[in-house]
């Protein structure tokens, strides 16, 4: 058991990025120029750029988006060079918020980012300060009352790290970042597809924070969110 719940969660973020589909889409345009110009644009040879395009496919994101944002990272186009920078911090209730973006100014970034600590109860670290508390892997996560027995089978079949099952029901499949794809794909050759895949930062430990706690706390999360030059938020507040 993975002992906590997150189905709400990624509910809520699900929603948010629904209702703001032209930010997702920027954002995802922005993590395949990185990818493209930093491991070529041949997804076949780039495993980030798969991702990226896995990404922009579930995003129902126009293919010619995709390669517009390839031609402009390998320089058939002009365009914008971004670069990555980590932000890292604390929430309510000490909670470790690790906080990817990618930028073309990062002096503004870094002002947003702190601001939005400072203004909504947290207080922005020092890198390293809290990364170490999450782990780099592969995660699928699958709605409550899929065939758990079906899942663990196919998974630990295909190479997966572990299979938990929450306290909601949803089932979450960890592997290496190298195995991901692999087992991915063995899932939905499985009829198994995942809400939720991707690379990610997974936390180790979680805090439970409920009440007036939980609301500020998703408040802190959802204007790192908003924030234009945020790629991904990672955090370990079981909310």
């Amino acid at each position: 058991m993975a002992g906590h719940s997150k189905w709400a969660n990624i509910q809520h973020r699900k929603g948010r990025q629904d209702e703001k589909r032209q930010r997702v889409w920027t954002r995802v345009s922005r993590e395949i120029m990185v990818a493209a110009r930093t491991g070529g644009g041949d997804a076949s040879a780039n495993p980030r750029l798969r991702l990226a395009i896995e990404k922009a496919k579930a995003a129902n994101m126009p293919l010619t988006n995709v390669n517009h944002a390839i031609a402009k990272a390998t320089g058939t186009l002009e365009g914008v060079n971004y670069e990555e920078i980590r932000y890292e911090g604390y929430g309510i209730g000490g909670a470790a918020i690790v906080v990817d973006t990618m930028t073309d100014n990062i002096r503004r970034t870094v002002a947003e980012v702190r601001h939005a600590f400072s203004k909504y109860g947290g207080n922005m670290g020092t890198e390293g300060s809290v990364v170490f508390q999450f782990k780099h892997c592969g995660q699928l996560i699958f709605a409550p009352g899929t065939d758990e027995d079906k899942v663990m089978e196919v998974a630990l079949e295909a190479g997966a790290d572990d299979v938990l099952t929450d306290d909601d029901g949803a089932i979450e499949v960890l592997t290496s970042f190298a195995d991901f794809e692999s087992v991915k794909k063995s899932l939905e050759a499985a009829g198994l597809q995942a809400e939720v895949a991707g690379v990610t930062m997974r936390a180790e430990n979680t805090i439970e924070l409920s009440g007036d706690d939980a609301e500020r706390m998703q408040k802190l999360l959802d204007v790192l969110e908003d924030l234009d030059d945020t790629q991904e938020i990672y955090h370990n507040a079981a909310l």
